[in-house]
């Protein structure tokens, strides 16, 4: 069930009040996205809310695109020990060694895929066939953790060199980033998939 609101619109239980919540589950979560850059980013920030709630990388959210130079994967990839290094020290991110070298291996994985003349949002898309995947959950049980959708994606990544994108953690972006929209039934945004723009062409 979702929860309504004092705006008098029903939203899905888990972004609660928070304002910074509310607002990224009006007008992120579940948008349909498309753009290389901003596929990796959430990716990456996907496996840095690993063992964390999302608010709290959501609030953090700033911090790392200024920190990770705006998620740009050939700035990323050039990253050295020291860069690594002065990462660790800031007190803006979620200070995690092995995330912030699998953020740096996963841009270099990024590269290697366009060198091979593959884009980032077709090898996203490609795991529901370029289409929005509507799943309509009447409640918050009846989304699931992953999916084999997820899995194969999951699978495809780890072989391309990415890092820290089990199953659990590409389903969270798959849903994120709109290939699935797993808004609650009678959620004010549910009917975004029907608005979705038509699938990208490789």
């Amino acid at each position: 069930m979702t929860r309504l609101h004092a705006d008098g619109l029903h939203r899905c239980p888990w972004c609660g009040t928070d304002p910074l919540y509310v607002a990224y589950h009006d007008t992120e979560w579940g948008v349909p996205e498309r753009d290389d850059r901003a596929l990796f980013e959430k990716l990456i920030l996907d496996g840095f809310q690993a063992g964390l709630s999302w608010i709290t990388i959501l609030r953090k959210r700033d911090n790392f695109r200024r920190a990770f130079d705006g998620f740009e994967p050939e700035i990323i990839a050039r990253y050295d020990a020291e860069k690594q290094a002065a990462l660790m020290q800031d007190a803006g991110i979620v200070r995690n060694r092995a995330k912030i070298e699998g953020a740096v291996l996963s841009a270099r994985a990024y590269l290697a895929l366009q060198e091979r003349g593959i884009r980032f949002s077709q090898l996203m898309w490609d795991a529901v066939d370029g289409t929005v995947q509507n799943n309509r959950p009447r409640t918050l049980a009846d989304v699931p953790g992953q999916t084999p959708a997820s899995l194969a994606l999951s699978k495809r990544l780890k072989a391309e060199g990415f890092k820290f994108c089990g199953p659990t953690i590409v389903y969270a972006a798959m849903q994120a980033c709109g290939l699935v929209n797993d808004h609650l039934a009678d959620c004010h945004c549910q009917t975004r998939a029907e608005e979705a723009p038509a699938a990208i062409s490789a």
